[in-house]
């Protein structure tokens, strides 16, 4: 069961979070600490102690705008140890999801604060640290050899085949997106263009955007079989989805749905012979 500081500088927020994490069955221990500085001295202790220790910490459920330290400052103090406790924010933000996970959160749970998201959050640090404890040496099984008649042969039995490999359950058509701990899978037929940021990359569909935590130059060399072509350093769009193809003045820019993209120079006289292509057949 899980040990859990809570760290939150809205007293009321804290009570409501305390109370719904003391309430869930996997939580053996809920505190809470109403400052930076409290919830460093408590970290702190937690470390000294050890993860088996009186003062252990296993998760810390901590909100990102506070007086002092920010939640991102404590997160990044604590990835320098070497066995710190598991980290969920807790937040009203969403702007912040991207450095919440480059810090290895566990999830990133907004508010105000549903109980089955919180549920679904204390899942997750309860799985991850399942998962890395060590396990049970298993214990020997006696498997009963039927016996082969005299002068029988022996034959290969095969290996039995196990289940198939998380990479392939859903095939090549979709691309698994998260967002506050929840998977999903988009279908690459849905998504119009991407957009480079950084090492991630946002692709977007009709119904919204997804980051994801890959190049657009990965991106660029999975899907140009799949009709995506590089019209600008950051943008990588479906050929099919291109509505419009303006120029203009010397510059060069698709219209995408509602959005228009700039084509840089260097990929414009590549796009127009592939659309010349596409509209000829």
């Amino acid at each position: 069961m899980l040990r859990v500081l809570a760290v939150d500088d809205e007293k009321p927020l804290l009570e409501e979070l305390l109370y719904l994490l003391r309430s869930d069955p996997r939580v053996r221990s809920a505190e809470g600490a109403s400052d930076a500085t409290e919830a460093l001295r408590r970290i702190t202790l937690a470390l000294e102690s050890g993860p088996d220790g009186p003062d252990g910490i296993d998760v810390v459920f901590l909100d990102i705008h506070m007086a002092g330290l920010t939640g991102l400052d404590i997160a990044r103090l604590l990835a320098g140890f070497a066995r710190p406790p598991l980290i969920v924010f807790v937040t009203a933000h969403e702007g912040f999801a991207v450095q919440a996970f480059d810090l290895k959160a566990v999830d990133y749970v907004l508010k105000p604060v549903r109980p089955e998201r919180l549920a679904e959050a204390v899942r997750r640090a309860r799985d991850l640290l399942d998962r890395a404890a060590p396990e049970p040496a298993p214990a020997a099984e006696r498997v009963p050899v039927p016996r082969r008649p005299a002068g029988a042969r022996a034959t290969e039995v095969p290996a039995p085949v196990g289940p198939a490999g998380r990479g392939g359950d859903r095939g090549p058509d979709q691309i698994a997106v998260e967002l506050g701990g929840v998977t999903r899978f988009v279908a690459i037929a849905d998504i119009a263009y991407v957009e480079a940021q950084g090492d991630y990359a946002r692709l977007h569909t009709d119904e919204g955007s997804h980051l994801v935590r890959i190049p657009l130059s990965t991106l660029e060399e999975r899907w140009g079989p799949r009709g995506f072509v590089r019209i600008h350093r950051r943008h990588l769009v479906a050929l099919g989805r291109i509505d419009e193809l303006r120029m203009d003045a010397g510059t060069t820019s698709v219209r995408v749905g509602s959005a228009d993209l700039q084509v840089s120079r260097r990929h414009a006289r590549q796009l127009r012979d592939l659309l010349m292509r596409q509209a000829t057949g």
